[in-house]
């Protein structure tokens, strides 16, 4: 069986709370990505990668994209469940929610969201998130205590948050939840055939919702109540993965060329 990559989010650093073994410091041909730590969950393989760093170092504009999956790839990852902090835009999202979102809209500007620069290729995105993995979170969800089965996630560049106006265009548009990580790390997975999908985690209301002032203490204090209940989803998740991949992940190339 490939491996399994987990990439953390805010407040997921621990390398411990998905079986750390031995850490890896890849360098990539689009830089040095974030440490990887392989270990074991239930008799898969997996490798753990804290997105912003070990110490949160990175802001979400300044994450190396392109070298964290290069490298999963590199370490023999074929399938990534990815984790995010996000606000809501659907009221009906409360903070402490876990959601496993089913589309996207990308606001952001300034990241590099493609490996392919010298030559032209279109990858599909009918479906942005893989269908296994999402069955596999969806599914260790409702014994973890519940998630949202769906979402449309609206990427946008950080590191501020975003205005009440920006969220009520946000809202018309369809979108549920917000998050600044979550692209192009889909896209880029596409792009080299991987699986990837994300569990996110509510951790406030977007501005303008039901809140007068956001702040980011309340985002890691959200996150580190939830983890446990994360660490679970996620084992669980893994152990529900097939041995073989069946989704049109990994033939994603195929007819992208022109």
């Amino acid at each position: 069986m490939e491996r399994i990559g987990i990439i953390g989010g805010t407040g997921i650093y621990d390398p411990e709370l998905f079986g750390e073994k031995e850490r890896k410091e890849v360098v990539t041909p689009y830089g040095r990505a974030s440490p990887a730590f392989i270990g074991e969950l239930g008799g898969r393989s997996v490798v753990f990668m804290p997105r912003h760093g070990l110490r949160h170092e990175l802001p979400p504009h300044r994450v190396n994209y392109r070298a964290n999956i290069y490298a999963l790839r590199q370490l023999g990852v074929s399938r990534i469940i990815a984790t995010n902090s996000v606000g809501s835009i659907n009221p009906r999202l409360a903070p402490g929610d876990l959601v496993v979102p089913h589309d996207f809209i990308d606001f952001t500007r300034t990241r590099r969201a493609t490996f392919y620069d010298t030559e032209t290729v279109h990858v599909d995105m009918t479906s942005p998130y893989c269908g296994e993995l999402r069955r596999a979170l969806i599914s260790a969800g409702r014994s973890a205590g519940g998630v949202w089965d769906r979402g449309v996630y609206a990427a946008t560049e950080g590191p501020r948050f975003e205005t009440p106006a920006e969220i009520r265009m946000l809202s018309l548009l369809g979108c549920d939840i917000v998050g600044m990580t979550g692209i192009p790390e889909a896209v880029l997975a596409r792009e080299l055939e991987m699986c990837y999908a994300s569990v996110a985690t509510v951790t406030n209301y977007a501005a303008g919702i039901k809140q007068e002032k956001l702040t980011a203490t309340e985002v890691v204090e959200v996150v580190r109540h939830n983890q446990e209940k994360l660490r679970r989803l996620i084992v669980e998740a893994v152990a529900l993965i097939p041995g073989q991949r069946g989704c049109p992940c990994a033939s994603a190339l195929e007819e992208a060329r022109i």
